[in-house]
């Protein structure tokens, strides 16, 4: 009589790479930080299979406006330093600022943190940026998902996505519809390279091999590169209320050249003048160190403008002050003229 094999011991989910566990905890680390982020009109949260909100009685034609978007490449960044402090604000703000330009309060966000293994910790860092972004943006951060997924993701580096949601009256609704030439094209300054262009940074800062820690406009480089994106929701929905506003353009993938124009009707094109304000040195460091050509750098970054504004010439000199006034470094930075026939809408002189 042969001896049997000994039985296999019998296998966790743990065993198989995800730990239930580690879950549990992070939920636990994040609640203290979403409920600094909640609103009135939430009324069940994190915890629950979906969040629940209701919409504001203040609004007579609601109308909802959604956004989602990642971070990019500039992940790749967080992960090469072990800087995980500053994504989850670029992550809010790529979507609130995209809403907003058609006039919407964002009203709640949701986040998606995808990873191989989850390490609670940097977990926990991303998400407590993203709460500090809703609170910028005065949006409730009502629900997510982590999941953990063994031999998707490389060892130490994960994937976001984020999902935001806002409303507007829809008589309020900003489209650009009632921009003439004549009107004025504010630049609302940028706090750095926002999240995108990282593709380009990345192969900069591959040829240059800088030292991370050298001065670049009075903090060091990585600081620099990793500011984390602008959120401009609260002056600008004060500048709303003002009914200045006729357009607004939020500066992200394809830099100032592609972005205007989505607002603009095809009859008009908006011309920027360079001039206007000074190149900060972080774009001024990238254009030197890669050689880059001006158009190149006006169709990829930001340039220092995060946010564009369309305003009559009479409402430009308020506008400004408003936006001054809430903490904005605001330029006068161009004019809508009308456009000729095969004339690009976004002219950089």
């Amino acid at each position: 009589m042969t001896a049997s094999s000994p039985s296999p011991s019998p296998l966790t989910y743990r065993d198989a790479g995800v730990d239930i566990d580690a879950g549990d905890a992070l939920v636990e680390r994040i609640k203290p930080a979403a409920k600094r982020t909640m609103r009135p009109e939430v009324l069940a949260g994190i915890g629950g299979f979906g969040a629940l909100f209701e919409i504001s009685r203040k609004y007579r034609e609601p109308v909802l406006v959604s956004g989602t978007d990642g971070v990019g490449t500039k992940l790749k960044l967080a992960f090469q330093w072990n800087r995980h402090d500053t994504v989850g604000q670029d992550l809010v703000a790529m979507s609130v600022n995209d809403i907003l330009v058609q006039g919407a309060e964002p009203l709640f966000f949701l986040d998606y943190f995808a990873c191989g293994r989850l390490d609670v910790n940097t977990a926990a860092t991303v998400v407590e940026g993203i709460a500090k972004g809703c609170e910028l943006a005065g949006c409730a951060l009502i629900g997510g998902e982590t999941a953990e997924m063994p031999s998707m993701y490389p060892d130490g580096e994960y994937d976001l996505a984020g999902f935001a949601v806002g409303a507007v009256e829809k008589s309020k609704i900003i489209d650009g519809r009632s921009i003439r030439p004549g009107d004025v094209v504010l630049g609302l300054a940028s706090s750095g390279a926002h999240s995108n262009g990282y593709s380009l940074i990345r192969k900069i800062l591959e040829r240059a091999k800088p030292d991370l820690t050298m001065p670049l406009g009075g903090v060091p480089l990585a600081d620099a590169v990793m500011a984390p994106t602008r959120i401009y929701v609260k002056p600008l929905l004060a500048l709303l209320q003002a009914d200045h506003v006729k357009g607004m353009a939020h500066i992200t993938g394809g830099g100032l050249t592609e972005n205007i124009p989505r607002v603009l009707p095809d009859h008009l094109t908006a011309v920027i003048e360079r001039g206007e304000w000074t190149l900060p040195p972080l774009f001024q460091w990238l254009q030197q160190e890669g050689q880059v050509a001006d158009a190149e750098m006006h169709r990829v970054f930001n340039c220092g403008i995060g946010m564009v504004v369309i305003v009559a010439a009479a409402d430009a000199g308020a506008a400004m002050q408003l936006l001054a006034a809430a903490g904005e470094q605001v330029h006068h930075i161009g004019l809508i003229k009308a456009r000729d026939e095969g004339q690009a809408q976004t002219i950089v002189v």
